[in-house]
């Protein structure tokens, strides 16, 4: 994978986050040049249990300490940490974070220069309900079927906002120093809220776009997924320069764009897929430069 250019170079990030959300933002902050360290309790973050594969790609380049934060000693080793840290991520619920002595105002007080990014299940008051990925899916309507979602979109989604966060802080604490204001800014707080994550993944369908009468919803001839004599074929023909290449290949009669639409269309184009291989398909693509791509059979 390209490295990001080293936009976070000199930044230094402490992370308490576990599992995937806060994980998968340092990765991306670590690429982007921060100096990176999470610590995490004496039993180990989940993801280094249960896929320590995913842990190993997450936590490239990230110094790993252990502490228990409980504890007189574990607390003595947060703080030090803390004392030379610019940006907290963090992925507790506002009440543990108190527990920890790490609510927003004391750490404030104490680290005025500190930035904390606090990765939450939803936003300001919601932030104490349990969920997780499924039920932020779920709740924005991104879960049709009885189906679980090809990834973990709400997650991954959030650790993009977490990482977006980190670099507003950055780039406040850049503006107050290029400006030749205080040379230690004071810091900032960002919540960044998994369901809100999942809220602007879920904008195209609210808006209707991947609704089934939507033109990337299935009711587009030209963008569907088709069976194919030995797997399936993802067409996403969508403009009207793709859609006629596509008709034109297939053998289809259309005028217009509203054409696209009807069902003697999709029929048609169906059919022409059930008729060829992957193979005969992956050709076509590269020879009438047709966005589409093959696909096993489900299994």
């Amino acid at each position: 994978m390209k490295r990001s250019p080293a936009l976070l170079h000199g930044l230094r990030i402490l992370s308490l986050a576990l599992n995937l959300p806060g994980p998968a933002a340092l990765m991306r902050c670590r690429r982007m040049g921060a100096t990176c360290t999470k610590l995490e309790p004496p039993a180990g973050d989940p993801m280094g249990h249960y896929n320590p594969g995913a842990y190993a790609e997450l936590h490239e380049g990230v110094k790993v300490l252990q502490a228990d934060l409980k504890t007189p000693q574990g607390q003595e080793a947060l703080h030090r940490e803390l004392a030379r840290t610019d940006v907290l991520l963090t992925s507790f619920r506002p009440s543990a974070l108190r527990k920890l002595g790490l609510d927003w105002k004391e750490l404030h007080t104490r680290y005025p220069t500190l930035s904390q990014v606090a990765i939450v299940g939803a936003p300001g008051d919601r932030a104490e309900e349990p969920g997780h990925d499924l039920t932020y899916l779920a709740e924005n309507g991104l879960v049709p079927g009885l189906e679980l979602p090809a990834t973990l979109y709400a997650d991954m989604g959030g650790s993009l906002m977490a990482s977006e966060a980190v670099l507003q802080a950055a780039l406040r604490r850049q503006e107050r120093y290029a400006g030749g204001g205080d040379p230690h800014p004071e810091g900032l707080y960002l919540e960044v809220a998994l369901s809100d994550a999942a809220a602007y993944l879920g904008l195209p369908r609210r808006w209707g776009l991947t609704q089934p009468t939507g033109s990337v919803g299935g009711a587009h001839a030209g963008y569907r997924l088709y069976a194919c004599k030995d797997g399936r074929v993802a067409v996403a023909a969508l403009e009207p320069h793709f859609a006629a290449a596509l008709c034109a290949a297939a053998g289809v009669a259309a005028n217009d764009m509203k054409a696209m639409f009807t069902r003697e269309t999709h029929a048609a184009v169906a059919a022409f897929f059930a008729s060829r291989t992957r193979e005969e398909l992956d050709r076509l693509a590269a020879e009438q430069d047709l966005p589409l791509h093959t696909l096993p059979a489900q299994a």
